[in-house]
């Protein structure tokens, strides 16, 4: 029996590109545009609330950080349902969520309702870097996972340009402020509820329908929309006994114990030093030009995503099946944390708007074509199918906390040690998931299965424990 589950993943590992396998970017991709645009737009759209409700600096830092907190929540939840009652369901509740908090953030009477739209909008998010991961990595073959997986992960770029595009223009076209933020905050509600019928039209995973649920039928109906009739075994449809793991022998295994903590731990440290820089990027830039007006600094902004982290995102996203997945990832922590090292040291960097955005610009390069892609691809390759959602989870949510510790504590480190200080914290950052992505294996060119010890697993069942 176990044969003809193998021989249904086996067809699936082999699969040639298809259609099916752009819609399932493309409807993962969507939810990930939306997350990316909410979680950054909340940089400007707070210095236009901050000028109408006047919250104290304690209250701006947890506004604009707990979308962040809640994502760390929302991680741990939604990735364990996947793993308990289908990637399928929870795929298209996260995105209803994400845009039930988009719309209460954009009609919020007052700061208070705000932060709670915020932290319900962020649970969804946190949920949604699992399932979209994950139902894409379980989609693929073994040749394209890393390109597919990371253009989903590549539709973040375009949410961090079309940010700053809709505050330009909203901000350039005479609305008042008081209405601007609003609408800034709402238009995050568009894509992710515009997804939710798409979501719900897509196959359960076949890797999940035949692992986890045994159901070899299921997975076979699934391959047949992904590669077509000719592609799926002729394995009769039965019902396959399969090697689980429990969440207790998933993390008191030590092989998966120290995997999780490299892909939880690299993940924690590269977001401190991202979102700190991206979501404070207003800070940042009025540090470098004190008298930039607003929509300035926001044009400098889009000027440093689309020049800079646009091509990172797209030359991962061609280049990590080729490279390695691992390899990308010390490459771009390292030109990164060098990057930073050199703002931090160089004297008078900080002050000098050309120098200052060409390097600033070189660490949101290599961000993107490293770490920042190849962290959200390998979390969702590297676990058994089982708690494959689980381990992305995990490990998105414990990076969510390091965002949040970014981005809280990055004004008052601005305003204690400076721009430069702080940029060289971040560097430090940079080494450590360095040395700590070498604890991580290689999983490019390898199946789901091999990468994961899965094989092992099915056949030897006591390696669960192991």
């Amino acid at each position: 029996m176990e044969s003809h589950n193998a021989g249904v993943l086996e067809n699936l590992n082999d699969a040639p590109l298809s259609l099916f396998h752009l819609r399932s970017v493309i409807v993962s991709g969507m939810g990930f545009f939306t997350d990316a645009y909410d979680l950054f737009i909340i940089g400007v759209a707070m210095v236009l609330i901050k000028a109408q409700w006047a919250p104290d600096k304690y209250m701006v830092g947890l506004v604009s950080s707990t979308a962040l907190i809640a994502a760390f929540v929302g991680a741990f939840i939604f990735g364990r349902l996947g793993d308990v009652i289908g990637r399928k369901k929870i795929y298209v509740l996260v995105a209803i969520i994400i845009g039930a908090g988009a719309l209460a953030s954009a009609f919020s009477p007052n700061i208070i309702w705000l932060l709670v739209a915020r932290f319900i909008m962020g649970v969804g998010i946190g949920g949604d870097y699992p399932m979209s991961a994950v139902m894409t990595s379980e989609y693929a073959n073994t040749k394209d996972r890393g390109k597919l997986v990371g253009m989903v992960f590549s539709m973040q770029a375009a949410g961090l340009v079309v940010g700053p595009i809709v505050a330009i223009t909203l901000l350039a076209s005479g609305i008042p402020d008081a209405l601007v933020w609003r609408l800034m905050l709402g238009f995050g509600a568009i894509p992710a509820l515009a997804v939710v019928v798409m979501r719900m039209r897509m196959p359960e995973s076949p890797r999940y329908a035949a692992r986890v649920k045994g159901d070899v039928a299921g997975a076979q109906s699934a391959i047949s929309r992904i590669a077509g009739a000719s592609s799926t075994s002729s394995a009769p449809a039965t019902k396959v006994e399969t090697a689980r793991m429990s969440f207790w022998q998933f993390i008191s295994n030590p092989k998966y114990l120290i995997t999780l903590i490299g892909t939880a731990g690299t993940w924690f440290l590269f977001d401190y030093a991202y979102y700190g820089n991206s979501i404070s990027m207003p800070l940042v830039l009025k540090a470098v030009a004190p008298h930039a007006a607003v929509i300035t600094d926001e044009a400098w902004t889009l000027i440093i995503f689309a020049v800079a982290a646009v091509p990172g995102y797209i030359l991962a996203t061609l280049k990590m099946d080729k490279i390695g997945h691992r390899k990308l990832q010390l490459i771009g922590f390292a030109f990164m944390g060098l990057a930073f090292g050199v703002i931090g040291i160089v004297p008078h960097m900080t002050s000098m708007v050309l120098p200052f955005l060409l390097v600033f610009g070189a660490s949101y390069f290599f961000a993107e074509f490293g770490p920042n892609t190849t962290t959200f691809v390998m979390a969702s390759e590297v676990y058994p199918t089982s708690v494959r959602t689980t381990g992305h989870g995990i490990s998105a949510g414990v990076a969510k906390v390091g965002a949040f510790i970014g981005v809280f504590v990055f004004p008052v480190l601005e305003s204690t040690l400076k721009l430069s200080g702080t940029l060289l914290i971040t560097f430090l950052f940079a080494v450590a998931g360095f040395l700590l992505t070498l604890v991580l294996p290689e999983p490019s060119q390898q199946s789901l299965e091999h990468v994961s010890g899965e094989e092992e697993m099915v056949t030897n069942p006591k390696a669960i424990n192991a």
